[in-house]
């Protein structure tokens, strides 16, 4: 499967400025009355044996997609691995608190937010097995190296090297090069019995990215969706539209209870259903000749069960980006649908 390179740089800036605009997330749940924190993982449990590391946003600074750690009898299980080493890190000591070595990662897609951390979870479980779709390889020769190239332009023109601390981490990422790859390369639907507990991982080409995942615990009847399901808008950077929209449509087959996005609270199956109706209307807006502040108000008003603990400000800045995004360059989409 290929593609084409497809620069990422507004996306990244839109990104950012995600960060500046949100407050911080607070990813660890609080402890129960009367209970020690430092007895409490790093984390929030969703379901038996299943629990979330939220993602954050943080002023200045990219994100974190969101982590879900599930314990298989034979070690954890973690879905996708953060950005960040703080957030990394929150996996690792919930590993550590939880005495229970990590044994597999699956990362939902290649986006650095959600592989970054998997150098240092490879350092501290060396034996550890990354599970995850082909595409990245052609990511870091395309999408990733021009997004290098932008990072040491920004670095060149700037004077600053505590600005320059978050750019020159960035290419650190990227030059991480093979100890992003996966171990396992996933290009299908499977259910693969990892260290004692069934999953089934699902394949959507040319969705999100190239080749994204996601993963669906039967027994727990969670779904990680990765960036199938992103809030406070769908990330349409790398995306084949059209991709996207059957990859939702074979998730909501599922018969999951809690499903978590690669950004955002855990989600209902009513909320994913929501989502659907609010993405289909924001694609066929943007496909029209409709002023783009109708596709603003349509997608606030369609998501807006999902968006209540977001800034109307900042959600109307990037889904006019994405828009104008969509209309500018129809081959440019059309070599993302391409395989």
């Amino acid at each position: 499967m290929k593609r084409r390179r497809v620069g990422r740089n507004l996306a990244e800036l839109a990104l950012a400025l995600a960060a500046s605009l949100a407050a911080a997330e607070a990813w660890a749940a609080p402890p129960a009355d009367g209970a020690p924190a430092v007895a409490q993982p790093p984390g929030t449990a969703i379901a038996p044996d299943v629990n979330l590391i939220r993602g954050r946003f943080v002023p200045n600074e990219q994100p974190d997609g969101n982590s879900v750690v599930i314990r298989a009898p034979g070690g954890l299980v973690v879905v996708d691995t953060g950005r960040h080493p703080e957030h990394t890190q929150a996996v690792l000591d919930f590993a550590k608190a939880a005495r229970v070595p990590i044994v597999a990662v699956v990362n939902t897609h290649w986006h650095l937010d959600h592989v970054g951390g998997n150098p240092l979870v490879k350092r501290a479980y060396p034996q550890v097995r990354v599970y995850a779709s082909d595409a990245i390889r052609e990511a870091l020769s395309g999408f990733l190296a021009d997004y290098r190239k932008q990072l040491q332009s920004m670095i060149a023109k700037s004077k600053d090297p505590e600005a320059q601390k978050p750019w020159r981490a960035e290419i650190a990422l990227i030059d991480a090069g093979p100890a992003l790859w996966p171990d396992v390369r996933i290009g299908a639907t499977v259910e693969p019995l990892i260290r004692g507990r069934k999953l089934r991982i699902g394949y959507a080409p040319n969705a999100v990215t190239a080749g994204d995942l996601w993963v669906f615990d039967v027994n727990a009847r969670v779904l990680v969706a990765g960036d199938l399901v992103t809030l406070p808008v769908p990330f349409l950077d790398t995306a084949c539209p059209a991709g996207w929209q059957k990859a939702l449509g074979e998730i909501a087959k599922l018969d999951f209870q809690t499903l978590v996005p690669g950004h955002g609270e855990p989600m209902t199956r009513a909320d994913l259903e929501t989502y659907r109706s609010a993405f289909d209307g924001l694609l066929a807006c943007a496909a029209s000749s409709r002023p783009p502040s109708d596709c603003i108000d349509g997608w606030q008003k369609d998501a807006a069960p999902l968006l209540k603990a977001d800034d109307p400000t900042f959600v109307r800045s990037l889904v006019g980006y994405y828009v104008d995004l969509l209309r500018k360059d129809p081959a440019r989409i059309a070599r993302l649908c391409a395989s």
